[in-house]
């Protein structure tokens, strides 16, 4: 599997999984929808700036994204370590806002409470047929 294989499978998800390290310093996953923008190993993501993750990242970068696709027969996963950055500078913010999010942030893309993470990965862990393939970013 390249990195261009496994960037163009991660442009076709819908969910990702994230991973913070907690204050007590366990792993916290939580769903979130695919990223925004995708520009090779940096991935894009919106969120409340109120959140507990992002309290977290800003305490601890280091983080997972955890992309999957389950078909009848065949599960395809890839696991990607790396570091997250919380984004709250406006070029970055409107870089990814989009008409919907109005809904969430009735201030709009200047609205306090939206922020942006913005995930590097180092490496990834290709899974599939029982198979798993480290790559490096």
């Amino acid at each position: 599997m390249t990195k261009e294989q496994i960037y163009n499978f991660i442009s076709k998800v819908k969910t990702a999984m994230i991973s913070s390290v907690d204050e007590d310093g366990y792993p916290v996953t939580r769903a979130m929808l695919a990223p925004r923008k995708q520009n090779g190993n940096v991935f894009y993501f919106s969120t409340n700036t109120s959140s507990k993750k992002v309290a977290q990242y800003l305490s601890n970068g280091k983080a997972c994204v955890y992309f999957y696709e389950r078909g009848r027969f065949k599960y395809t996963g890839v696991m990607i370590k790396g570091q997250m950055e919380v984004c709250r500078d406006q070029e970055t913010k409107e870089m990814i806002w989009q008409f919907g999010d109005r809904m969430f942030y009735k201030q709009g893309v200047t609205d306090p409470d939206y922020c942006v993470l913005k995930f590097t990965g180092k490496t990834a862990e290709y899974y599939c047929d029982l198979k798993v393939e480290t790559i490096d970013l």
